[in-house]
């Protein structure tokens, strides 16, 4: 019997080892496709010199100036938004659970819209703020109306927040068209005119709750079997989950302000990753953080090949094949209640 454990434990570390080692080579494929691919599509050799050996040439400029920039904003929203969908999930133990979903990416938006419309603010350091406060909001509201204990009704609650944050959103882009013209691509999503100076005012905050997440690691695991058991073994419930929603929180105001509300990564990854790996979320967090950005690049590299001679903005494409998953994550839990 000893043996046999031994086994099973040597079986599933090789396991999530060799995940890990794909996720960091799946993850550095898709940074290269990201800045070699767009409208127009530069040899691995061009891109190798604007990042070495910049001589201010064509595609050294639309590398240094454009995609780089675009591929590490994608780089930091993909880790902010997988890690914030895992930590959602760990903490409510609701398997739907995503900050995009549940309104509060779009509580975020709607901060940030009147931050600006109404405040004037337009720096991502100033904005950030409203944004977490926004993400706070919509994530009260949506576990108010919707509670913890059916997971079709917090979705529906979300559903529901979500609606009234999008209508108050238009309005205010009907009030202000001024508003409108530089409101309209960030709303729906996008990576496109982003700049490092606007992701280096938001990396602190984005730091502060990756450290947040590490610390919870081991505590959600405690949670994981339940508040009785999780205060036998030293963790604190109520502290874990507060803390962990302020992580959330941080995580989805920071991308909510970088880019845009974008949903359906943090509901996609943490299952994909609790597939391979298990619930131990010691693996779980951080594989989210590194799949996260694989499936947001990717699906703004796919944006740019589908778009022609534009581009297909990455928050459509992520609702587009998130749907298609969501519609896969509820069949699956249906069929397990049978």
């Amino acid at each position: 019997m000893v043996l046999l454990g031994e086994r099973v434990t040597s079986r599933r570390w090789g396991v999530r080892a060799t995940v890990l080692v794909a996720a960091l080579v799946a993850l550095v494929a898709v940074v290269v496709l990201s800045i070699a691919f767009g409208s127009n599509r530069l040899p691995l050799g061009s891109v190798w010199h604007a990042l070495f050996s910049y001589s201010g040439t064509f595609s050294d400029v639309v590398i240094r100036d454009d995609r780089l920039p675009r591929t590490l904003l994608g780089l930091a929203v993909g880790v902010g938004l997988g890690l914030a969908g895992a930590l959602l999930q760990a903490i409510t133990r609701n398997p739907v659970a995503d900050p995009g979903l549940l309104g509060i990416n779009h509580g975020a938006a709607v901060a940030i819209v009147l931050g600006g419309a109404v405040f004037s603010v337009s720096s991502p350091q100033q904005l950030v703020w409203f944004a977490f406060f926004g993400a706070l909001a919509g994530t009260v509201l949506v576990t108010v109306i919707g509670g913890s204990v059916s997971p079709l009704r917090l979705v529906l609650a979300g559903v529901a927040v979500q609606a009234v944050f999008v209508g108050i959103n238009q309005g205010m882009q009907m009030i202000n068209t001024h508003s409108l013209d530089q409101m309209r691509y960030w709303l729906v999503g996008s990576l496109v005119n982003r700049n490092l100076g606007s992701l280096a005012g938001l990396l602190p905050f984005f730091l502060a709750a990756l450290v947040v997440a590490g610390v919870l690691a081991r505590p959600l695991n405690a949670v994981a079997l339940g508040d009785d058991s999780a205060r036998g073994l030293g963790a604190n419930p109520a502290l874990t989950r507060a803390v962990g929603m302020i992580a959330v929180g941080l995580l989805s105001a920071t991308a909510t302000a970088a880019c845009g509300p974008i949903a359906f990564v943090g509901l996609m990854i943490p299952h994909v990753v609790r597939a391979l790996v298990g619930q131990d979320e010691r693996w779980v967090l951080p594989l989210s953080a590194l799949l996260g950005p694989v499936l947001l690049l990717g699906c703004d590299v796919l944006g740019r090949l589908l778009g022609g001679n534009g581009e297909i903005q990455v928050g459509l494409m992520t609702d587009v094949i998130g749907g298609v998953a969501f519609v896969i994550v509820a069949r699956r839990l249906k069929a397990v209640r049978r």
